[in-house]
């Protein structure tokens, strides 16, 4: 038997979602007598239930999901920040993230620092308001400070750094291992009879900068070669400023014959240089790069060897242990002091083409 209630509500309540509280007063029962009702809840008599439900059918209703999982205190809502969706390596990471996401129920909330220490701010506190479960962030290069990031465990709103981590100890990460990678691409260019190689890395705060630079180091000692600063220089990575470190490079009083570069666009901003400025040994220098991104394949000069930082997999594992821990806080289990640090580690993949 179907109910035919729509004369009874008011002509501006028609176009509405009709909700518990419009049932319940056509049925002349207790909001708390429809809810339990349409969740079959044991004290309500089948009788209501049918009612309840054939009512709630006809109405078209639908449960207010945001309502309810507020009500249990959580929004079913993970926040990612990350410095560019436009850069491949990110875009990928975002499809492991919405693919574990998707599968668990979760609905993903994503915004873009640009590379921006402000914005970043604005957004963390806009992600806070959202009342999003927990956050994935990939840290802007330009961040310096991080209080923004420990106001969040005031809020319990768990955050998990994947690809680029900030300098902080007690921390979620998840992080492909940089110095071993550079480590790789040294002993690559050294076994090809490079001596003189410059590193054109990145800012100086970011953690993975640092790792690129021990690397660096690291095989030129195991190689018994000397290390020299001047080799070595930081940017922000735009393309003025990879223009300007390829100047100095070109400038230095050894003759490099090989860049590392921090990744694979810092290598095409370096590249492009050479050639539109006609540097007669644009063809003779040999690039290594980070990423392994697809573009290399299409670049007129491509990198002779890029590190893989398995994007997907960095997506995919900090999702899995953000959900983790959300599940944790869900079972009430007591706080685990020990924290995630997941390193994946990287691999040289020479370029054949």
């Amino acid at each position: 038997m179907k109910f035919k209630y729509f004369s009874v509500l008011p002509q501006d309540m028609q176009s509405k979602p009709p909700t518990i509280k419009e049932i319940a007063r056509l049925l002349k029962l207790s909001i708390s007598t429809v809810s339990r009702a349409l969740h079959d809840h044991r004290s309500i008599g089948i009788a209501t239930k049918q009612k309840v439900k054939s009512l709630a059918a006809e109405l078209n209703y639908e449960p207010n999901q945001t309502a309810i999982f507020l009500q249990q205190g959580k929004t079913k809502t993970i926040g990612v920040i990350l410095p560019e969706l436009a850069e491949d390596f990110f875009s990928t990471a975002v499809n492991a993230i919405e693919d574990i996401a998707y599968e668990q129920n979760y609905t993903v909330l994503l915004a873009q620092s640009h590379d921006d220490e402000e914005r970043e701010k604005q957004l963390v506190e806009k992600m806070k308001n959202h009342r999003v479960d927990g956050l994935l962030i990939s840290v802007a290069k330009n961040t310096s400070s991080y209080e923004h990031f420990e106001q969040l465990k005031k809020y319990n709103i768990p955050i998990v750094f994947f690809d680029r981590i900030p300098c902080l100890k007690n921390i979620h990460f998840v992080a492909c291992n940089m110095e071993t990678g550079t480590i790789q691409a040294l002993n690559y260019l050294i076994k090809k009879g490079h001596r003189a190689i410059g590193l054109i890395n990145g800012p100086i705060n970011l953690y993975a900068s640092t790792e690129r630079r021990d690397g660096y180091i690291n095989a030129l000692l195991k190689n018994r070669l000397k290390f020299d600063p001047s080799l070595v220089i930081n940017c922000d990575l735009t393309k003025k400023e990879v223009e300007l470190a390829m100047d100095k490079l070109l400038k230095n009083r050894r003759k490099v014959t090989a860049v590392v570069t921090f990744n694979d666009y810092v290598a095409l901003y370096a590249i492009n240089y050479l050639r539109h400025n006609n540097v007669k040994s644009a063809n003779e220098i040999v690039f290594v790069s980070y990423s392994n991104l697809p573009l290399i394949q299409y670049m007129h000069h491509v990198p002779a060897a890029s590190v893989e930082q398995y994007p997907y997999k960095q997506g995919q594992k900090a999702t899995e242990i953000l959900l983790d821990i959300l599940k944790q806080k869900d079972e009430d289990k007591p706080e685990n002091e020990a924290f995630y640090k997941v390193i994946i580690e990287s691999n040289l993949i020479e370029n054949l083409k």
